[in-house]
Formats: structure tokens, sequence, C-alpha cells
């Protein structure tokens, strides 16, 4: 039975803080720092990468760009966000300088919870270490992050990994094995399970046909193989088609002209022996030249009808939005709307130079400008004194990824932090030798076709007056290809606010003979044969 979600995403995120206490006796601290400084002194400067606001910044694609290896990846760089907004909380000095010379004065949207959406932080502290963590830093951490507090005895991970399980839709149920040397555990872990507004393949056995005009498609009803990059085996994906009638036929050639050219090739053909058989169909045994007559003016005025009624048309088998240039192919969709959140897919396809080389030059300011140049399905948006037709193809994926983010955030700058000698802490305890050793971020997606059981059946046609005659007209038609078929990037992000939730890569799609859709291919093609 094929699936009905489209986008499985789990991504989480944990920050791991193992205590080390000093050989000293504990040393309250009495230097008392403002808790709410965001003032980045000479000693620390703004990183370039320091958030600004919520929308696509290049802090979001710096872990894309910084593990930049030709193979599958994804990351949520709203988890990392929270992870280190929680972590500055407790941190004072350079440490927390450092923090926030990326961070900035960075708030992120708060989200509804539901069975499809799942955002939680949690602080898990060992029964042990519990009074001497500070009071004031678990209120900030509930009151600001909506945090959950656990206490445990850290014997073993099963409260952790339960919390995690939970957060995560049951998603994840194992992530740790052994915590039992850490003071406290901050966690935050994201995951969605949503469906498309408009799902893939829903209008099946979709067809068009522009009356008397020499256009037409048919949009497939299952899952299809395709080319990727040099792979020896075809992809599973979804064909898109769209059409666009900005051919105002009637105007272009005009009325007469029409009825005359169509009037003078059907009385030909009313003429002609071969056809007897449609003639008796259309004209009987009244063949009276007032008789003729009236059956060409009929077919002529339905004939006039249909054309005018092709333009300003609009088809599509799914709704998206795309951008098409020189270099860059990008494809988006939209999620259905959660408690008010709406999430969209963004898939960008480089066309002129490989996928790290661009991910290596791209920028924050480049990738938004590609996403405020995506076309609606419109007909305002597409040439006028043409139809437009859109093919094109998107690869299904699943994978799962893993960032070195302890790595990854030491050539941010942060690096106090991880240092048992430098990283001040004393926001969370007076304890001294506190630090951060441990930082993981793990992700998986699966993308796919949803509603593959759900069909809508189209058909434009019929027998009418006129028989088996027709005059077809050649139109103008300017084709978009939309195919993705070399490795792209992609990007999932909250549709109003920008907030990014999620970014990765696709260099491996999932393969077209693993495919449910394909047992059923060739089931029917053995059967034909």
């Amino acid at each position: 039975m094929k699936k009905k979600r489209i986008i499985l995403i789990i991504s989480l995120i944990i920050v791991i803080i193992a205590a080390i206490v000093a050989y000293v006796l504990l040393i309250l601290n009495n230097n008392e720092c403002n808790k709410k400084a965001k003032t980045v002194t000479n000693k620390v400067k703004a990183s370039k990468y320091q958030l600004t606001g919520n929308s696509l910044e290049d802090f979001d694609l710096y872990f894309m760009q910084l593990e930049n290896e030709k193979n599958n990846k994804i990351y949520s760089p709203l988890s990392i966000k929270y992870a280190l907004a929680m972590l500055n909380e407790g941190a004072k000095g350079d440490t927390r300088k450092q923090i926030e010379s990326v961070i900035g004065d960075y708030e992120s949207k708060k989200y509804v919870n539901s069975s499809n959406l799942s955002l939680a932080n949690a602080m898990f502290i060992k029964e042990t270490f519990k009074d001497e963590v500070n009071n004031e830093y678990i209120d900030t951490l509930k009151n600001n992050y909506n945090a959950e507090i656990v206490y445990d005895t850290f014997e073993t991970p099963d409260n952790v990994n339960s919390w995690v399980s939970e957060k995560t839709l049951k998603l994840i149920n194992n992530l740790v094995d052994d915590i039992s040397d850490n003071k406290f555990i901050l966690v935050n872990a994201l995951a969605i399970d949503m469906d498309w507004n408009e799902k893939f393949l829903e209008h099946k056995y979709m067809t068009v046909h522009y009356l008397h005009e020499n256009f037409g498609w048919g949009g497939p009803s299952s899952v299809l193989g395709n080319k990727f990059n040099n792979m020896d085996s075809q992809v599973a994906g979804m064909e898109i088609d769209a059409s666009f009638n900005n051919y105002d036929i009637v105007t272009k050639l005009g009325e007469q002209n029409i009825r005359d050219t169509v009037e003078k090739a059907y009385r030909e053909y009313l003429n002609d022996p071969a056809n007897y058989s449609e003639i008796e169909y259309v004209l009987g045994s009244d063949r009276s030249e007032q008789h003729i007559n009236q059956v060409i003016s009929d077919y002529l005025e339905k004939y006039i009808s249909d054309i005018n009624s092709n333009y300003k048309k609009v088809d599509a088998n799914t709704e998206f939005m795309f951008y098409v240039d020189d270099s860059v192919k990008a494809f988006a969709k939209d999620l259905k709307e959660y408690d008010g959140t709406t999430l969209q897919y963004i898939g960008i396809m480089p066309t002129t130079e490989d996928l790290d080389s661009y991910i290596n030059n791209m920028n924050s300011k480049s990738i938004n400008k590609i996403i405020g140049s995506l076309k609606e399905l419109k007909l305002e948006n597409f040439n006028d004194g043409v139809i437009t037709k859109i093919k094109g193809f998107i690869p299904k994926f699943k994978f799962e990824y893993s960032l070195d983010l302890l790595s990854d955030l030491k050539k941010l700058g942060i690096t106090d932090v991880f240092d048992s000698k430098k990283a001040d802490l004393s926001n969370i305890t007076d304890t001294k030798g506190l630090y951060v050793d441990e930082a993981i971020h793990k992700a998986n997606i699966e993308f796919t076709q949803d509603g593959i059981k759900a069909s809508a059946a189209t058909m434009i046609g019929g027998r009418g007056a006129g028989g088996g005659f027709d005059y077809i007209y050649d139109v103008p038609v300017e084709r978009i290809d939309l195919t993705f078929d070399r490795p792209y990037m992609f990007i999932i992000r909250d549709k109003q606010s920008g907030e990014v939730w999620f970014i990765g890569t696709v260099y491996e799609p999932s393969l077209w003979s693993e495919d449910a859709d394909y047992s059923e291919w060739s089931l029917y093609r053995q059967n034909e044969d």
C-alpha cells in the first residue's frame, strides 16, 4: 500500500553538556553580568553570518557550504538556532559574546504543535546535579523556550530517548546509548509529517486538448522513471505538466477569415466521395443545398465557439511555482496549512555548473532572488500571443544525514564554549569547569507523491455536427523544461515568515525499480506481452 505522506522529515539537534569539576572547591561567581546584554565588543566581532531576522540568511546556508561533499544531506537551521539560543542563555563573558556574534537578537517564530508538526525543547538534569543549576536559568528556558525540565538519574538513556521519540512523532526512538557521564543535556527536536496542498498525481488520467488547435498533452497517473545525472538506473519521480493559452487565435487571424477557411475545407470534405460514410452520418438523406448550408453554418458557429473557449485556459496536473533562466531551474510547492502554518518546498537545480560549485558561490541574496522570482500558474505570468507548455520531472528521495556540528560551530567562531579552560557557563551554574564537549545534529527526509490512490478523470472530446471532419490550426507554443535530472538543493521554509526549517542536497534520488508503482507498471507490461 502506497504511503500517504509526501514529506516525512525529522530534524534533531542535541547539545550534550558534560560538566568537569575542578580540583578546587566550588567557588561562587561574584562577578555578575547582565544576562540580557547583546553588545558585541571589539574583542569579539560580529560574524558575517550573524542573524538579523527570520527569513533565509547566510547562516542558513553556511553548513551546506562547509560540508559541501557530493552526497545527499539535510539539516535544520531552525533547530540549530534554538539550541544555540538556549546555550547562549547560560553563557557569560566572551563565551556569550561569541555565540551572540552569530545569533544576534534572533527570535524564532512560535509554532503550534500537532500530529503533523512538532517543535520541542528540553533540559534533562542529573538528580545529583539539580541543586547546582541556577533557578534563573531554568525559568528562562521555561518562559522563553517553553522547555521541559526533566530530572533523571542518567543511569540509562531511556527517558531521553522516550522524550525524543515522542517529540519526533515516534520517528526517532533510540538516539543515545549512554549518558551516565553527563550532568545535564539540552535538546531541541523538530519533526513534520505533512501532505501537499494539492497532491501530485491527484488528477489521475488527466488529458488536455485545445479544440481545433494542434496542441494537447496527457498527465501520467503514476510514478515514472527518468534519467538522473550519471546514475546507471532510472530514478523514481512525478511528471508535472501545465499549459497556459494566451494565444487569441480569433483576434489574430480574424473571425471571418477563419470562417471562410474552415467553410472551404468543409465543403471540399463533403464533396469527396472517399468520405461517403461520414457524409451519410452528417447529411442523412437530405442533400439539398439549403440543408448543406445549414449543416455548415451550424458547424462554423460551434467551431468559432470552441476556439474562443480555448483562449485564457489554464491547465495543470498539480499546483506549483517555478523559475527558469539560463543557469538555474527552481520548483516550489506548498504543503497544506496546519494550525496557521504553511511550509513550502523549494528545489533549485543549477544547469550550467556542478552543484558543489554552485553552492560554493551562492549566498542568501542570490537564493532569495530566485525565491522572489518564482512564478505562480497564472495567465498574466506568461507571454501573450503564444501557448506556454511546462513539462517537468521531480524525483523522489529518502535519506538521512548527520552534521559534524561541533566542528562546524568552531569554524563559525564559537570556540570558547567547547574549551574547558575558557568556557563560561556561569548563568547555568556557579560550578567551575563546565563546558560543552559534544554537539550532534541528525536529520532525515522522505519526499514522495501523496495520494496515488486519489484519482480524477478529465475527458475533452465527443462527436457532434461535422462527423469526422476537423480543421486543425497550428499554434505557436513556447516550451519550458522543468525536468530535475541533475543534483540539486532544496529548502523547506515557512512561507509567511521565511523561517528556514530544513535545507539539503539531492545527489542520489530513489530508484524507480524500488518504487511500488514500478511493480505495477512491470506487471502491466507483462500482461500486455
